[in-house]
Formats: C-alpha cells, structure tokens, sequence
C-alpha cells in the first residue's frame, strides 16, 4: 500500500485502497509480483519494495489490474525487470494474451509500447482528473504466444 499510496499520482484517482487490493486477491486468478529496490524479485518482506504488479486471469487471458514503481526507483529498468517477470509467470501458465488498461497520457505508455503491447480499443474520457479534465482510457493487449 505504500507503494501504490507514493506511485500513484492523486490527481487521476488510480491508486487502490487496501480493501479493493484484498478483495481482488481473495479471487481465483489474481496474482502479484514485488520488486525490490535493488531488482529482486519479490524480495524478503525486510527488504524495501520499490514497485509492483497485480494481475487476474481466466482461461489464457490475464489483465495487469495494477502496474507501479515508486518515482524515486524509476529510470532504474525496475519497470522493465518487473514486466519480464509478469510475462515469464504469464507464460508459465499458458497465458497467450496479456491484457492493460491506462490513462492515454500515463508515462508508462512507453514501457508497453517497448514490450510490444498495442491499442486494441479507446474509452473517450473514461478518467476525470480532480480537477474535472476527461482523459481517454487506452485499452492494450499484448499477443504472449507470438512472442
């Protein structure tokens, strides 16, 4: 919770709160990732976490529900790191499409571009910022067993 309190911008009301977050792993599919701050994956609970991802899957579909690293790790490849690890787990379980959904103007556009995810579907103004401005939700998939 404290990363995703520190990685997500208030302004366009991303973040979860901790019931949603506990609400969704108590459902068949859902699983998470850590990454610590010095890149290890799902580091010992001492250690400081620098990002994390929380997915849900159904048959050989998985949506990345939540995608975070904290702004003082990014730059760093811990996105990166993090993202191989979703698609190595994802893949692990048959998983042959991957599936997000973002702000159009979300910096990490650029991470999934550089994966290979690509816009398959808009919302016209599906987010409203705090202080009223409608932004469009970019819905990406991401083909696993093409890759």
């Amino acid at each position: 919770m404290e990363v995703m309190a520190g990685a997500f911008a208030p302004e366009f009301g991303e973040a979860w709160n901790r019931r949603q977050v506990s609400d969704s792993l108590l459902l068949t599919g859902t699983a998470y990732c850590l990454i610590g701050a010095e890149g290890s994956i799902d580091p010992d609970p001492e250690a400081a976490t620098a990002g994390f991802a929380l997915t849900r899957s159904i048959f050989d579909e998985e949506e990345l529900l939540l995608f975070a690293v904290l702004p003082q790790y990014r730059g760093r490849g811990l996105g990166a790191a993090l993202l191989t690890e979703v698609i190595a787990r994802a893949r692990l379980r048959g998983i042959r499409r991957l599936f997000l959904e973002m702000r159009r103007n979300n910096p990490a556009g650029k991470l999934y571009t550089g994966f290979g995810f690509r816009t398959v579907g808009v919302r016209p103004g599906y987010y409203r910022t705090a202080s009223g401005e409608r932004l469009d939700a970019l819905s990406q998939e991401l083909h696993l067993a093409d890759n």
